[in-house]
């Protein structure tokens, strides 16, 4: 059955991460409704910190028997009748049973054979961007960008299919680049697209990523938005989502698009809009 636990904090991440904490989940378990936000008041005066509404999926009560059935039933039971003693009977005299026939050794087995240990990865090979081409102008605008952030990650740009460009970044520390929920990774990609593309005939899309976190992150809303569906399927009503950007929207709405009983749709206005997943019939 789904419960909720409501949480107060600073902020409405820190407000999250104490409910977090009590319930001993991950954000992927529970669905986040935010009831108020943080007020800083005036000179400290009339602060209010943000209080949020954690749902969770808790297994069902397992029912006790009533203590009154117990009770009566054990009133009913009757006592067991007192047991003569009988006396001891004269033991027969003992035979030898016959001794069973000799059992064959089997030849011992074969050891398993031991797996072979798996090759190691092999590290990507980057090819250097040829000279005024857009995977140079690409690379250095992002080395600079990353320099001033302090960070000695190194880009390699490399095209694709049409006109995208996928940019890896490479490096130590990557995590930092990477932010709370690809924040971070999204600003970086927004402001190398908008860079490029002035003075550009068409448009370019360019995708930046750092240790495969956008296919790690597409996995984890794939099984996000099933576990989400199938708490639909069951109790028969709509669940309303944390609020996403629009690419993990799209994640959320294609890995759901074919399930039966199931539609989905967005609610609110940027940055707060979410995923609804509905039951229909």
């Amino acid at each position: 059955m789904e419960k909720t636990l409501i949480a107060t904090g600073k902020t409405i991440d820190l407000a999250i991460e104490s409910a977090l904490q009590q319930l001993g989940l991950d954000r992927d378990s529970v669905s986040v409704q935010v009831l108020a936000k943080e007020k800083a008041g005036f000179l400290g005066i009339g602060a209010q910190p943000a209080k949020v509404q954690v749902s969770y999926e808790a297994p069902d009560p397992v029912p006790e028997a009533p203590k009154s059935a117990l009770s009566s039933a054990s009133r009913s039971k009757p006592k067991a009748a007192p047991v003569k003693k009988e006396a001891p009977k004269a033991e027969a005299p003992k035979t030898e049973a016959p001794k069973a026939a000799p059992v064959k050794k089997e030849a011992p087995k074969a050891a398993p054979k031991a797996e072979a240990p798996k090759a190691p990865k092999q590290p990507k090979v980057y090819v250097p961007a040829e000279p005024g081409s857009t995977e140079e102008k690409i690379e250095t605008f992002l080395k600079g960008l990353l320099e001033h952030m302090g960070s000695q990650a190194v880009p390699h740009a490399v095209k694709s299919e049409g006109n995208t460009y996928n940019v890896e970044l490479t490096g130590e520390d990557l995590g930092y680049l990477i932010g709370r929920r690809g924040d971070t990774l999204d600003a970086l990609q927004h402001l190398t697209n908008y860079t490029i593309n002035r003075g550009v005939e068409g448009h370019l899309r360019i995708n930046v990523d750092a240790e495969d976190y956008r296919e790690k992150r597409e996995d984890s809303l794939r099984r996000y938005a099933c576990k989400k569906a199938q708490q639909v399927l069951k109790a028969r009503r709509r669940t309303t989502l944390e609020p996403m950007n629009a690419y993990e929207r799209h994640v959320i709405h294609a890995a759901l698009q074919d399930t039966e009983n199931i539609t989905t749709h967005s609610v609110g206005n940027e940055p707060n809009r979410r995923v609804v997943i509905e039951y229909v019939r």
